[in-house]
C-alpha cells in the first residue's frame, strides 16, 4: 500500500516521524509536507508566489521525502498531482501537536490537509494529539495507527475522510475509541491585550482547553473524557435541508440592470 504523509507542524516535527515509523506497518510511506509550521492556516493554497520544494534526508542518510514551501493542502496537491508516482491509497495527516477537534476543525490545516487528499478521491486520516506539557508522539501513533488499521479494515468508499483526535498521555491510557460529531460550540477563546515597547497596542489570542462541557456527546466531551475520538467529515458545506425552501423565493428582478436613480 502506498501511503502519503503530511502534516502542518512541518516536515521536521517530532509527531510525523512518530507516525511514520508505525505507517511503514501498514506500507510504503512517502513524506511530504510544509517546510515550515502551518497551524491555523486552513485550507489556504499558494497562487501567487512559486513552490519551492527540496529533497530532505533522515537521520541516517534515507530518503525522507520531499519538503514543500507552502501550504498543507499545496503539498497533498503537489504530492498527487507530481511528486509521487502514483495516487496513494491512503494519506494520512499528522500527528498534530494539540487537538483539532470541534470548530477548530475549520481552521486547522492538519484536516485540510486530508480534505485535500478526499478531493482527489483517497481516503484520508487527520490524526491530532491533546495538548499537554510532554507530548509522547510513539505513545499516541501505536495508538493512531491502530485506530487508522480498523477504519481500513472497512473498505471505506473512495475520498472517505476521518478526523481522529488522541487524549494527551497524562490522562492515562485511552478509555476507548467513541465515534462522535464534531462540536459546534465556541470554548476556550480570548485575547490579552498588551502594549509593546513603544506603547502601541496588540492582542495576543488566549485559548483555555475545555476539561468539563456539559450537553451532547461530541468530539471535544469526548476527548475530555479521555478516549479516543473519530468523527467521519465531509467537505459539502451545502444546507441540502434549506434548498428547496430558498428555491421557492421570489428572484425575479435580481438580475435586472439596476435603474438609473
Amino acid at each position: 500500500m502506498q501511503i502519503l504523509l503530511t502534516n502542518d507542524d512541518g516536515v521536521f516535527a517530532p509527531g510525523l516521524r512518530a507516525l511514520r515509523k508505525e505507517l511503514q506497518r501498514l506500507g510504503e510511506v512517502t513524506v511530504i509536507a510544509p517546510a515550515m509550521e502551518q497551524s491555523g492556516v486552513g485550507h489556504s493554497i499558494t497562487l501567487l508566489t512559486p513552490l519551492v520544494v527540496k529533497q530532505v534526508d533522515d537521520d541516517d542518510g534515507t530518503t525522507l521525502g520531499w519538503m514543500v514551501e507552502g501550504s498543507p493542502a499545496d503539498s497533498v496537491k503537489l504530492a498527487i498531482c507530481e511528486l509521487m508516482p502514483r495516487p496513494p491509497d491512503l494519506i494520512v495527516s499528522g500527528i498534530n501537536s494539540g487537538s483539532n477537534a470541534g470548530i477548530n476543525v475549520l481552521y486547522s490545516g492538519t484536516v485540510a490537509a486530508a480534505i485535500e487528499g478526499a478531493f482527489f478521491k483517497v481516503t484520508s486520516v487527520a490524526v491530532s494529539l491533546e495538548l499537554a506539557e510532554h507530548f509522547d508522539y510513539p505513545h499516541a501513533a501505536r495508538h493512531a495507527v491502530r485506530v487508522i488499521e480498523r477504519i481500513l479494515a472497512h473498505r471505506p468508499p473512495a475520498g472517505s475522510l476521518f478526523n481522529v483526535n488522541l487524549p494527551a498521555h497524562s490522562r492515562g491510557e485511552p478509555k476507548g475509541v467513541r465515534v462522535v460529531p464534531m462540536g459546534v460550540g465556541r470554548y476556550g477563546e480570548g485575547f490579552e491585550r498588551r502594549q509593546d515597547p513603544r506603547g502601541r497596542t496588540y492582542y495576543w489570542m488566549t485559548y483555555n482547553p475545555p476539561y468539563h462541557l456539559e450537553g451532547p456527546e461530541t468530539d471535544v466531551t469526548s476527548l475530555c473524557d479521555g478516549y479516543i475520538t473519530v468523527t467521519p467529515l465531509h467537505f459539502d458545506l451545502t444546507r441540502y435541508d434549506l434548498l428547496p425552501e430558498v428555491s421557492s423565493w421570489d428572484w425575479t428582478g435580481t438580475t435586472d440592470p439596476p435603474s438609473k436613480s
